[in-house]
């Protein structure tokens, strides 16, 4: 399939899941929605790099923070010196550049280290960004920023179904850039890289350059995730975007779903982040780690590769299982007599 057409039927998918929330009639399904969504980019984004790379990247909220706090940013020049406030698909283009170019910069600084000590500076990013955030007085510091967003949108109606309709769209396109890189030249150069960067190294193939292109794309992506937040959450502040719940759930979910497709963080975040907000109106929003530490160890012993890589194992023997019975059978009829 092309991508063009798989980008219109992901299209056709989204307004589906749209006129189905619509039906529903319970503005709770946006709010839910929105947070499934956001892990949809975010666990795609982060698969860009750590599943088509192999590089594990613990600097998810650094990116998403980023997105974040430069629409909080724009939000207060605007409101301090009566500029026109910028609609949110134009913030989310300036916080996929703003993350964009520090994923570059972190993987220009970084992409030399491998295994666990590349995976400990990118937390070192988080960390670092935070500390400059607590300290940035005009996004609001450690006091946090209120963001005053309108109750309605022409034509669409409420706030919060304007922007789950904003994060059904961002899925679909980090669903089809995604896609798009794992059947071109370029993911299968991430596939080499993942399975042996030496090798690689050696075959020409250009991985520094390679890995700057997946860190621009899975920061610019996340960063793209985090632009609308502080317009959801109403109230922003540090402990909201650097939150553990990020670093962990974007990891968990791919590696619930599948690491080496597309397809795999979108099961992850939909089984996950599902599961999480029947747990917070259920029992409560403590537990939400809980869940995922619980599912991730049982796919961990029961299905390493993920869900991907369980359906495959599955059909890649079910033919072989199929013509051994049939020969057995064919062995078995012909000798009776």
């Amino acid at each position: 399939m092309r991508t063009p057409a798989f980008f219109i039927i992901c299209l056709v998918v989204a307004a589906l899941v749209f006129g189905a929330a619509v039906a529903v009639g319970n503005d709770y399904v946006y709010f839910a929605g929105y947070v499934v969504l956001q892990y949809v980019v975010l666990s795609t984004a982060w698969n860009i790099l750590g599943g088509y790379c192999g590089y594990v990247n613990f600097g998810t909220a650094a990116f998403f923070a980023l997105g974040a706090y430069s629409s909080v940013a724009i939000y207060k020049l605007g409101t301090d010196n009566d500029f026109f406030q910028m609609p949110i698909p134009v913030l989310i283009l300036i916080g996929g550049a703003v993350a964009g170019i520090v994923g570059f910069g972190m993987g220009y600084l970084t992409l030399r280290l491998r295994g666990a000590f590349f995976a400990i500076a990118s937390l070192a990013l988080a960390v670092v960004l935070q500390t400059l955030v607590v300290n940035w007085d005009f996004v609001g510091g450690s006091r946090g920023a209120y963001i005053l967003r309108p109750e309605s949108v022409p034509i669409v109606g409420s706030y919060i179904k304007y922007l789950f309709l904003i994060m059904l769209l961002l899925s679909v396109v980090a669903l089809t850039v995604a896609r798009l890189i794992e059947h071109s030249r370029l993911g299968y150069g991430f596939a080499t890289i993942r399975d042996d960067e030496l090798a690689a190294e050696a075959s020409g193939v250009p991985t520094l350059k390679l890995k700057l292109i997946a860190t621009t794309i899975s920061g610019a992506l996340m960063g793209m995730a985090g632009a609308p937040f502080p317009y959801y959450i109403g109230y922003l502040q540090p402990d909201s975007t650097f939150g553990l719940d990020y670093a962990v759930n974007s990891i968990a979910m791919p590696l619930i779903g599948g690491t080496t497709s597309w397809v795999g963080p979108l099961i992850g975040a939909i089984l996950l982040g599902s599961l999480q907000q029947i747990a917070t109106v259920t029992i409560s929003s403590a537990v939400n780690l809980l869940v995922v530490g619980v599912i991730l160890v049982a796919f961990v012993i029961l299905a390493p590769n993920g869900i991907v890589g369980l359906f495959h194992h599955y059909w890649q023997h079910k033919p072989d299982d199929i013509v051994g019975r049939r020969k057995i059978e064919a062995d078995a009829k012909g000798s009776v007599p």
